[in-house]
């Protein structure tokens, strides 16, 4: 990890959601470069919310964003050109091939492939006739081949087979330890845990745990089975 005074994105008493209401409350937390921090929870905790605000696709509520060390109140493709990738659920475009998508991205396909070979074959296919893991190493490829300072990553490996898992949250790992800071939302609690510098647990729109991945192997069971339910109580 790449330690640093300053974090590259953080939150100070965060409140973001839809209109009035507060989806998230009182969040406070940062990413530095060089660092994968991992965010968990349940669904409707209010993780792709905290998400859409860090990056500047939702207007906070109350309390801050700090970009690059300072208050940001810009919108998402701002804070795009200074750095920041969101990659959300097999993000490609599907009426168009992969060379395409990544073209529209500016990311030569012979980088896309040095990160991930198996799309070599693929060049000339439709993105929509991409298998999804296939789609979501192109939406990660389009990202990390532009060498962003910080990726903001919304359930990467949604459905995936765990070996596809598996080079998606290596290929973050690997562009961390060159400097990137990554923020991951992940339902694959083991596995984040494995690449992770440091975890946040929400609970309806509260931090209700946080620690390295070694300090809350021991709560492990408790995360999965009560923080990760498929249907939590409201």
């Amino acid at each position: 990890m790449h330690d640093t005074d300053v974090p590259l994105i953080a939150t100070r008493a965060l409140s973001a959601g839809y209109g009035t209401r507060p989806v998230v409350s009182d969040l406070d937390l940062e990413v530095r470069p060089g660092e994968v921090v991992a965010l968990l929870g349940p669904n409707g905790a209010g993780k792709t919310t905290t998400l859409r605000a860090l990056s500047g696709d939702l207007t906070p509520i109350s309390g801050e964003v700090r970009w690059l060390g300072t208050p940001c109140h810009t919108p998402l493709h701002r804070r795009a050109r200074e750095g920041l990738a969101y990659v959300g659920e097999r993000a490609v475009f599907t009426r168009l091939d992969t060379t395409d998508n990544l073209r529209v991205g500016h990311v030569p396909p012979e980088r896309a492939v040095e990160l991930f070979p198996e799309l070599e074959k693929r060049l000339k296919t439709g993105a929509g006739m991409l298998s999804g893991g296939e789609q979501q190493m192109l939406s990660l490829a389009r990202a990390l081949c532009r060498s962003p300072r910080l990726l903001l990553a919304d359930e990467l490996s949604l459905g995936l087979a765990p070996l596809v898992v598996d080079r998606l949250l290596r290929a973050v790992r690997e562009a961390a330890d060159q400097g990137l800071a990554a923020l991951l939302v992940e339902q694959h609690v083991r596995k984040v845990l494995d690449i992770a510098d440091r975890v946040y647990v929400l609970r309806r729109g509260r931090v209700v745990m946080t620690g390295t991945p070694k300090e809350l192997r021991g709560e492990l069971d408790a995360i999965e089975s009560s923080y990760l339910a498929k249907n939590p109580t409201p």
